[in-house]
């Protein structure tokens, strides 16, 4: 009963999130999925239900340096994620942090891909 409970809050912070974050093709969704294990990044354009560009901590790129889901992967995925961005003409993104709050592990990811030249 407790962990149902939870994961309708979870829900209903994903759906109060969701409705004031959406991605056109001008500026795309960046959304952020952390695991127990990993972490994963899109840029999604909502208008056509297309994922342009992705990176995840178990990506052939970040496979050798042994990523989890912490602080320090989530800064070498938020570079990995801004450099293909910016390799595919993106420029300035929505920032969809999901349910979670903006500190830890999302603000690496973060302030990782602002460091990159991507604008959100």
């Amino acid at each position: 009963m407790k962990l149902q409970h939870k994961q309708t809050l979870l829900q209903k912070r994903r759906w109060r999130v969701r409705k004031k974050v959406g991605g056109t093709a001008l500026r795309p969704r960046m959304c952020v999925r952390f695991t127990h294990k990993h972490v994963y990044v899109q840029i999604i354009n909502d208008d056509t239900s297309a994922t342009l560009v992705s990176a995840t901590s178990t990506a052939k790129e970040t496979r050798d340096a042994q990523l989890k889901a912490n602080v320090a992967s989530a800064t070498e995925v938020g570079k990995l994620i801004g450099e293909k961005a910016k390799a595919a003409g993106i420029e300035r993104v929505v920032f969809d942090r999901g349910s979670r709050c903006y500190h830890g592990c999302v603000k690496a990811l973060a302030d990782a891909a602002r460091e990159t030249g991507l604008q959100f």
